[in-house]
């Protein structure tokens, strides 16, 4: 029986041929040599992940962290261009039995023992086993340090000088991504009108970015809570070097824990992801609760493209957001009016978002070495990968990103909302 090569098997398993360039360490290669994309690869662990991970996104995405499998033709910060590619034109099909036999001998069975995950990778969780431990406060802790705790350098050379995590609102299409930050910052203060004097709660508050521009742009007296010590300590740190001390305070706190109340705003900007579908009746429910009557919330959060309950991936679970999980606006605004909030507004900007990732992407490309140096090639690696990604689905409206504005109407139905929105 005649033994496939690595790039023979490849080709096999492909519904049709790909412009790309694949070799492998056993000497094989297919494709066409002046392709735009050169897929190497290197060694016999980069084989078994491949054949043995339990779906495409892991199949791929733990030889392309570890090394094993390199990609040529893009910038390891930025394999986008390759991505769009992989997405329009790899389509596998299911071999014979009789092919499968060939496969496997001429692969060797010693690549079917699956190697360890790189360090990087979150464990599995065993969701459906363990479902009620999910969204604990240690869990959540846990899923936001393995996240946001990997290097407050790191994310500086990636997000910028306004350390922003979440999508940016561009004003004009060459807008820099710091403008644009400070334009999402803006969107949201003057959807909650914000006033002098006023207190806002800004929960998940990442390095405390909504937190200082309502400080001092506002002169609201803010409070935000972040589960990430890392992003506490850097916040609180912004604060006392812009000199805000007397208005805004940054802790590291689970949103849950927050004793005081009666605020005139609350903001929430991509936190609701990390939260749980399940916990939304809880969650609005507590956020109606720290309002006082006629106060406003904003939130911002990913949304999917229906109310369709489905995993993020296993790449982003395992890599990225553990235990994160998405659904549509529906269900948001949904949870938010049976909390007994009355929701005034609601805006898709997920077009903004797609552009964010496009600049974050280009910050870790002019960076490289400096990120490198810092957390290591590995996670350099990650970072890329999951950036351009999500900057494909956006793009092609996988998922979104809504602005759900509601208010806490008085008992005598009063909201405070004007007759007609100024922002």
């Amino acid at each position: 029986m005649k033994r496939l090569t690595i790039a023979e098997a490849f080709e096999q398993l492909l519904k049709e041929p790909l412009p790309l360039r694949f070799t492998a360490y056993d000497g094989s290669s297919s494709g066409p040599e002046d392709a735009p994309f050169h897929f190497h690869l290197r060694n016999e662990r980069g084989l078994a992940y491949l054949l043995t991970s339990i779906d495409a996104d892991l199949a791929l995405g733990r030889p392309y962290v570890t090394g094993d499998l390199t990609l040529g033709g893009v910038h390891q910060g930025d394999p986008y261009d390759a991505l769009v590619m992989l997405q329009k034109g790899l389509k596998f099909r299911m071999p014979s039995p009789a092919e499968l036999v060939v496969l496997l001998r001429s692969m060797g069975l010693s690549h079917l023992v699956p190697p360890a995950p790189p360090r990087q990778e979150a464990p599995s969780r065993m969701r459906r086993i363990f479902e009620g431990f999910r969204h604990s406060m240690g869990r959540d802790a846990e899923a936001i340090h393995h996240h946001y705790d990997v290097s407050n350098a790191f994310y500086e050379l990636v997000l910028g000088p306004s350390m922003t995590y979440t999508c940016a609102v561009y004003p004009t299409d060459d807008a820099t991504l710091e403008e644009a930050q400070f334009a999402k910052y803006d969107l949201v203060a003057r959807k909650l009108d914000l006033q002098p004097g006023q207190r806002l709660l800004d929960i998940g508050c990442g390095w405390g970015g909504m937190v200082r521009h309502a400080a001092k742009e506002y002169g609201v007296q803010v409070l935000g809570v972040t589960l990430s010590r890392e992003q506490a300590t850097w916040g609180q740190e912004a604060i006392k070097e812009q000199g805000l001390d007397h208005l805004a305070e940054v802790r590291h706190l689970d949103y849950r824990l927050v004793e005081e109340s009666g605020f005139d705003a609350v903001s929430s900007i991509g936190l609701t992801e990390h939260i749980g579908v399940r916990n939304y009746p809880a969650y609005f429910g507590f956020i109606r609760d720290k309002l006082r009557p006629q106060g406003r919330l904003l939130n911002h959060c990913i949304t999917r493209h229906d109310n369709k309950m489905r995993d993020t991936g296993r790449f982003i679970d395992r890599y990225v957001f553990p235990d994160g999980e998405l659904i549509g606006s529906g269900r948001i605004i949904t949870e938010a009016q049976n909390a007994g909030l009355e929701v005034q507004h609601e805006e898709n900007i997920r077009v903004h978002y797609a552009k964010t990732l496009a600049a974050w992407n280009r910050n870790l490309v002019d960076n490289w070495d400096a990120a490198v140096a810092e957390v290591g090639e590995e996670t350099s690696r990650v970072w890329g990968l999951y950036m351009a990604g999500s900057r494909l689905a956006f793009e092609r409206n996988e998922i979104q990103l809504h602005h759900v504005l509601a208010t806490r109407t008085d008992e005598d139905g009063v909201s405070g909302y004007p007759l007609r929105h100024t922002f």
